[in-house]
């Protein structure tokens, strides 16, 4: 699956131009607020969230930004991949 990148967004389409999954941190600050994981009910049980979420932790990285999880599988996701300390 090929993720488009965004600023403060990043998703993927299916072949109809629908998004079937998404994350999206806004920008405020230095701080990227990632408040919302999307993934279509099609792609859930594949790992796609969690390719989400390390594509955006890599962008707020390299950005040299610092993350705030609002959405409950962020919050979880990042306390369970500590190798992203950093960006807390």
């Amino acid at each position: 699956m090929e993720f488009i990148h965004e600023n403060e967004r990043i998703y993927a389409q299916d072949e109809n131009g629908n998004v079937i999954a998404e994350i999206n941190f806004p920008i405020d600050n230095g701080v990227a607020t990632i408040n919302r994981t999307f993934v279509d009910s099609s792609l859930r049980g594949q790992g796609v969230a969690g390719k989400l979420m390390q594509a955006a932790a890599e962008d707020i990285r390299k950005a040299g930004l610092k993350a705030n999880p609002t959405c409950s599988y962020a919050v979880k996701w990042l306390a369970e991949n500590t190798d992203y300390s950093d960006i807390m």
